[in-house]
């Protein structure tokens, strides 16, 4: 498993220049997809959501979007603002862009059909939630516990860091797409 998801975000996590904090995000995966029952060829199956069609788009593609869109949001404050008001450190918004939607891996399970459906961990506790817990048993710092938990409705009326910001911005640039299309109002 370890191998697979280096593999699938190597690009992401070779920028992360704390390589303790590197190891976390891969032990963190490691971690939700065994509690989740997850195999490492399953991966790549799993989708990104089950509240609209994904349009085949999985949980791994959504997490490099969401990173990828974030660290674009980073770069282009950090080109265009000719004084920036705030820090943005590159590897919690890298992490916290890896981890994200981690908690995924234990809200969406398999029913005997074979179809994937709401887990009764995820009827429990959305993604959110049960990222932020595997992030706090990892001893990931509060700031990469608070991109997890507050990522998504969670996290509204909240205090949140930059990399907060970022991340659920990018989520959603990317998720509501998906909404706007099942609905037919995509203007295309």
């Amino acid at each position: 498993m370890r191998k697979k998801i280096r593999h699938l975000f190597q690009r992401q996590l070779e920028r992360i220049n704390d390589t303790s904090l590197r190891k976390s995000v891969i032990d963190i995966w490691v971690s939700a997809a065994e509690k989740g029952d997850w195999a490492p060829k399953d991966l790549e199956d799993i989708p990104f959501t089950l509240l609209t069609e994904t349009s085949g788009i999985n949980l791994i593609e959504h997490t490099i979007a969401v990173t990828e869109g974030a660290l674009g949001l980073a770069q282009a404050i950090l080109n265009s603002y000719r004084s920036v008001p705030f820090d943005i450190n590159m590897d919690w918004l890298i992490a916290g862009g890896l981890l994200h939607d981690v908690g995924k891996l234990l809200e969406i399970g398999m029913n005997p059909q074979g179809e994937y459906e709401k887990s009764h961990q995820g009827k429990c506790a959305r993604h959110p939630i049960s990222g932020a817990i595997l992030a706090a048993q990892a001893g990931l710092p509060d700031e990469i516990i608070n991109i997890i938990a507050c990522h998504a409705k969670e996290g509204e009326g909240r205090p949140k860091r930059i990399e907060t910001v970022l991340i659920h911005q990018a989520d959603f640039a990317v998720f509501d797409p998906m909404v706007l299309i099942e609905k037919g109002q995509l203007i295309t």
